[in-house]
């Protein structure tokens, strides 16, 4: 019997797709590598902006080995928790995956583009099923994910998207629905297993490797070029905060930090991976990495510079990038798909020695 399709005659009983209401939003954080996959990034440079816990489902019905076999990834109930009115609700996989790809990229993207998106949410929301199956958190009520954008992947009802694209409503979503609809029943595996697949908005020009930013390496999250996203209008961003700003924020997290008297000295000793990516820098009488001052500050990247300007007293970080840099780049896959790329050529860059197969094929 086939493990992942096994899974889902948990929840074929409801076939029935059910519009889901749910909350616009950006994810964060680190996607959990030896589980479900948590989403970093909505590309907000486009008016929305580069993979927890919940709860698993009670079996309702058992299906026989051929049916199982021949079950269409289009036909898949999941169990979605509505944040907003604090319901969990039953949603297509295909209406699911598309409200994923609306909120998460956008939607003026090239269609290779939008399948490769495609995919990469739905292997992340297969590894985040398989997770809770096997350890449900009670705070998801019975659902395998939730609205909640910082603990899950973005997503938007149709109802949402028809607020959010106005006039452009039925293009776009004919278009999202189209990518969707081709790619709905594939999957990006590693040794027969869904991938955790990370990704963000635009990387420094080169993706980071896993093991930097997250500090466990994984053999398909590995740095790979992504020139396109030097082309990004967004690429280069400068953050300014005044020395009294950087002083509250740091030692707000930390009690035991004393910065020098001298601002120039606050900021030393950075160290950078081949991606660009800060790895780590001494704030103060601490050493931090560049992801954990990127979160403390709420810059767009680590991969940053900072300078300190007397005259204003205020520190300029200068980023490159948006999101934590790891796996796919949205801008990235964007450049690649109109330079001619298949959505299997993107997710092959980007996820190193993965293949693309059917969910009815997985072990």
């Amino acid at each position: 019997m086939k493990k992942y399709v096994g899974i889902f005659v948990l929840f074929l009983a409801l076939m029935t797709f059910v519009p889901a209401i749910a909350l616009v939003g950006q994810g964060g954080g680190n996607p959990p590598l030896s589980g479900s996959s948590k989403t970093q990034t909505l590309r907000q440079s486009s008016s929305k902006t580069p993979g927890s816990s919940s709860k698993g489902a009670s079996s309702k019905g058992v299906a026989s080995s051929k049916q199982e076999e021949t079950t269409p990834a289009s036909v898949l109930t999941y169990k979605l928790l509505d944040k907003t009115s604090d319901k969990v609700i039953d949603i297509s996989a295909a209406d699911y995956i598309k409200g994923v790809v609306a909120a998460e990229m956008p939607a003026d993207f090239h269609e290779e583009a939008l399948k490769a998106q495609a995919v990469a949410a739905h292997t992340y929301a297969l590894r985040t099923i398989d997770k809770q199956l096997k350890n449900p958190s009670t705070e998801l009520k019975g659902a395998y994910f939730s609205t909640d954008p910082g603990e899950f992947q973005a997503y938007m009802s149709k109802e949402q998207a028809k607020a959010f694209y106005g006039s452009k409503f039925d293009a776009y979503w004919e278009k999202i629905s189209k990518a969707v609809d081709s790619v709905i029943d594939k999957v990006a595996v590693v040794n027969d297993q869904p991938i955790a697949a990370a990704f963000h908005s635009i990387s420094g020009g080169k993706t980071e490797g896993a093991k930097n930013v997250w500090g466990s390496d994984v053999s398909y999250l590995q740095p790979v070029d992504s020139p396109g996203d030097k082309l990004s209008p967004d690429y280069e961003a400068d953050a300014v905060f005044s020395s009294k700003e950087v002083s509250n924020k740091l030692t707000s997290q930390n009690k035991t930090l004393t910065l020098d008297p001298d601002k120039t000295k606050w900021f030393t000793g950075i160290k950078t991976t081949d991606s660009g990516t800060v790895s780590q820098i001494t704030v103060g009488n601490s050493t931090l990495t560049g992801s954990q001052l990127r979160s403390l500050l709420g810059l767009r990247s680590a991969c940053f510079t900072v300078a300190y300007n007397k005259e204003k007293d205020s520190f300029t970080f200068h980023t490159k990038g948006y999101g934590h840099g790891v796996g796919m780049s949205q801008y990235g896959a964007d450049y690649l798909a109109r330079q001619g790329q298949t959505y299997e050529q993107i997710l092959k860059h980007y996820y190193t020695g993965v293949e693309l197969v059917s969910i009815n094929d997985l072990k």
